[in-house]
């Protein structure tokens, strides 16, 4: 499914239309999506002010004028479709020979009025919209027991030993365990990893001390991370076979991953002469490179 940058990226790519426009008519298509509509949902959107537009792990928040946010998750295969006053609907071109946008799958569309409209695609129906109240959004069962960003400052080599002092815990399963840091995917963890050259099975706690200080590889480890999540949200994130951006776009970072999806590749380290390996984690495929990441 679409990681951070990914989400990051059509957040992005949507504020320009959907902030500081009025929601003039809500059409749902279909009584759910993954799972059911909120109750009176058109009732309690139609005619609200999109006051801002944010974003928390994977999740897209939308403020609304009424005091309720409306939380969207893309689920593996949402997208939105933009189509601005004067301008035609942001497509992707070869991108769509993958899975195609059928207008069967156009199941919410957002009329904004003068300033255009939004329409919700998606095939596999695993994203879903809920509304909260705003003065308790980070109460909700969504948010609510979720880990610290990984962008920012508040992910650091102290606080990732803080977290994962004495855990036995395979140190990519800790990665990607969202109660502790929030928003990470097999995609970027894979990447981050090779290139602290850590291998993804080490326990979680080999980056701290027994006394849970950080030890040199926990601060080299934050910094990788933030770096390896900017540089695919500037590059606009991973083309992926079932992901498309909020304008249409295709990014262009999977030409830069060094392990993920390359088994049986040369490493690209020069020097190096070994081979991107692939192993299954929790049903996940993880790549590294057994020369850069020793156990």
């Amino acid at each position: 499914m679409p990681e951070l940058p990914e989400v990051e990226t059509v957040r992005r790519g949507l504020e320009p239309t959907l902030v500081g426009a009025r929601i003039e008519r809500l059409v749902v298509r279909r009584k759910d999506l993954r799972f059911p509509f909120p109750e009176r949902f058109v009732e309690r959107v139609e005619g609200q002010r999109v006051e801002a537009l944010s974003r928390r792990a994977k999740y897209l928040i939308a403020d609304l004028s009424s005091g309720e946010s409306l939380i969207m998750h893309l689920g593996m295969t949402g997208r939105f479709i933009i189509e601005a006053q004067g301008v035609a609907a942001h497509e992707p071109g070869v991108f769509y020979a993958d899975v195609g946008r059928h207008v069967i799958h156009d199941h919410v569309v957002f009329e904004l009025g003068g300033a255009g409209r939004i329409t919700y695609n998606d095939v596999r129906r695993f994203g879903f919209m809920d509304l909260v109240p705003m003065a308790g959004l980070f109460q909700s069962k969504h948010f609510a027991g979720m880990g610290i960003e990984p962008l920012g400052n508040e992910l650091s080599g102290d606080k990732l030993a803080g977290l994962f002092a004495g855990k036995a815990a395979p140190l990519k399963a800790a990665l990607l365990d969202q109660r502790l840091i929030a928003g990470l995917g097999n995609i970027y963890v894979c990447e981050a990893l090779f290139r602290a050259g850590l291998h993804p099975e080490l326990p979680a706690g080999v980056i701290a001390t027994a006394t849970g200080r950080p030890r040199a590889k926990a601060h080299e480890l934050a910094s990788i991370i933030r770096d390896v999540l900017t540089e695919a949200i500037a590059a606009g994130g991973s083309t992926l076979r079932d992901f498309a951006h909020a304008d249409g776009s295709l990014g262009y970072f999977q030409h830069a991953f060094k392990v993920y999806d390359r088994e049986g590749e040369p490493c690209v380290t020069r020097g190096c002469g070994g081979t991107v390996q692939r192993l299954v984690q929790s049903g996940r495929s993880t790549f590294f490179c057994a020369r850069c990441q020793p156990r």
